[in-house]
């Protein structure tokens, strides 16, 4: 005979392990885009050379880099989609609208801007594909000046606020550990005032990500649905 509460608990088991999956899945999401976005920014670094130079010589010696670098673009901006959703799981039943609106908000717009961006670029390779004299050309340089703006200074200054947010809300909630929660407000720091002087600081972004979603991975793996963040991890009614 069934026991009281043997279904309920059933239900809940049920969707612990669900919540469970959905946040594997989530950070496995987030260390692909770590891994993408981390050989794009290299890829395009390596292909554009030094921003000093606005001959457009790179259209010809590095074009095909560039091309690598934005046909994987669009898949890094699904998985940290993704991402941002574990973010917001990760909150749980802690989840505060105001931190989540910005979570969400500078999630959605730095990856507005990183496709805007992108697709300057490709336009860029367009026109060149259409005519040579394009390189070096004032719209030529015009249109990769407001790619540099977009990649490099508005859409990591989102990063950085998506950041904060993150980190003010695992340390109000104590959902991450300070060895963790602490230095993601230098991450943030060096994504709003050093980026757009080194440029090779761009990486410390997806590292951040990767980072994260190791450790949530491990995590969700090895501990339980409230350790992961679950929403409903709190013990079925009797």
């Amino acid at each position: 005979m069934e026991r009281p509460g043997e279904a309920h608990g059933w239900k809940f088991t049920r969707k612990a392990e669900h919540n469970a999956g959905t946040l594997t899945a989530g950070c496995m999401a987030g260390m692909i885009f770590a891994v993408l976005f981390g050989v794009c920014v290299i890829l395009v670094r390596s292909g554009v050379g030094g921003t000093a130079d606005r001959s457009g010589a790179w259209l010809a010696e590095g074009r095909g880099q560039v091309e690598v670098a934005l046909a994987l673009l669009p898949f890094a901006g699904i998985f940290f989609l993704w991402f941002i959703a574990v973010s917001r799981q990760r909150l749980g039943r802690y989840e505060d609208r105001f931190i989540s609106t910005l979570v969400l908000g500078s999630g959605l717009l730095f990856l507005g801007m990183v496709f805007a961006a992108a697709a300057l670029g490709a336009a860029i390779l367009t026109a060149y594909s259409d005519s040579a004299a394009f390189a070096g050309s004032e719209t030529e340089v015009y249109v990769e000046l407001a790619f540099a703006q977009l990649f490099g200074v508005y859409a990591l200054r989102m990063a950085a606020v998506f950041l904060i947010c993150q980190a003010t809300a695992w340390l109000r909630h104590g959902l991450m550990p300070k060895w963790l929660a602490l230095p993601t407000y230098v991450v943030a720091l060096v994504l709003l005032f050093v980026v757009g002087v080194q440029a090779w600081a761009f990486l410390i972004f997806p590292v951040w990500v990767f980072l994260v979603s190791a450790y949530l991975l491990a995590v969700t793996r090895g501990g339980g649905a409230d350790e992961a963040g679950d929403p409903e991890a709190e013990a079925p009614d009797a």
